[in-house]
Order: structure tokens, then C-alpha cells, then sequence
């Protein structure tokens, strides 16, 4: 998850919740604004709300493009992809 900026100048940051055994509850945006102490140094690093649709599209496009390799294997090599289990 990457810190965005809003056309507001808040920033959208990443929050996690953290179970007590370490493992991850859950994630979520929340926003700040420049009065926020982390202000600062999390919009050093933030992109625009457009830079992360561009982002997240070209994840997309790439899913898109494994996706379609993936069906092709399949249908050269069948579910099996050509791995033999055992000897006969």
C-alpha cells in the first residue's frame, strides 16, 4: 500500500491492525492532514491519486498478460503441464 496524496493535500496512509500473535488482522486507508506529525516525512513519499490508477492498471495489464500465457501452456501441455508424477 502506498501513501496518496488527495487533490485536498491530505494524504490517504496505510494503517495495519496486528494481532497479539503477530499475524495481520486487517489493512485499511486513513487520512491525515498537515497538522498530522508524520505529515512531513509520509508526503516525501506519497504519489497522486492518478499515479496509483496508473499503477494499479499496469498490475492489471500485467495479470492480464500472465493470465493469458498461463491458459496457453494449458492448452499446449494440458492440466498436467507436461509433469509426470512417479515412475511407471
Amino acid at each position: 500500500m502506498m501513501v496518496i496524496r488527495l487533490p485536498s493535500g491530505n494524504l490517504l496512509v496505510p494503517e495495519y491492525a496486528i494481532g497479539d500473535d503477530g499475524r495481520l488482522l486487517g489493512d485499511a486507508y486513513v487520512e491525515i492532514g498537515p497538522d498530522h506529525e508524520d505529515y512531513t516525512r509520509l508526503a516525501a513519499e506519497a504519489i497522486s491519486e492518478q499515479e496509483d490508477q496508473a499503477r494499479r492498471q499496469r498490475w492489471r495489464d500485467g495479470d492480464e498478460s500472465l493470465r493469458r500465457e498461463f491458459l496457453d501452456y494449458l492448452a499446449r501441455h494440458g492440466a498436467d503441464g507436461g509433469w509426470h508424477h512417479g515412475a511407471d
